[in-house]
């Protein structure tokens, strides 16, 4: 449950690529509508990674896409189908892939996964105590 203040997008959707520019593009404007515009980009890059996650290493691409704007944080939690929890690799530099999740450990203050009843949660959290709305 959100806590009080707690401004939050939901949507139910198949993370495949032809979705991906469209979601892009929701997360920067609710990023921006909230006065947090300086953390667009790493927020957008962060969804992404997950989001393709779910395409390429689960066998549905059916997710739900939860941002909250917390008081201190923004917080993303994107719930798959798949009971796989995901592993944090050393990156291969020269992969065409492979570097997802160590960009999100990268971007975001804090990541992690949680098993749920049908699949899983993987979320990260960006702090934005320090960021001014322009």
């Amino acid at each position: 449950m959100a806590e009080a203040g707690t401004k939050e997008y939901r949507r139910e959707l198949m993370a495949n690529p032809d979705v991906l520019t469209v979601v892009r593009r929701l997360v920067t404007v609710h990023v921006r509508r909230w006065g947090l515009a300086a953390l667009a980009d790493s927020v957008v890059c962060c969804v992404n990674e997950l989001l393709a996650n779910v395409d390429r290493h689960t066998r549905s691409p059916y997710c739900v896409l939860t941002l909250q704007h917390q008081v201190d944080r923004i917080r993303v939690v994107v719930e798959d189908t798949s009971n796989e929890l995901p592993v944090q690799k050393e990156p291969d530099w020269s992969a065409l892939s492979g570097r997802g999740l160590a960009l999100v450990d990268s971007l975001a203050d804090r990541w992690g996964v949680e098993p749920g009843p049908i699949g899983k949660s993987v979320w990260f959290e960006i702090c934005v105590s320090e960021v001014k709305a322009p």
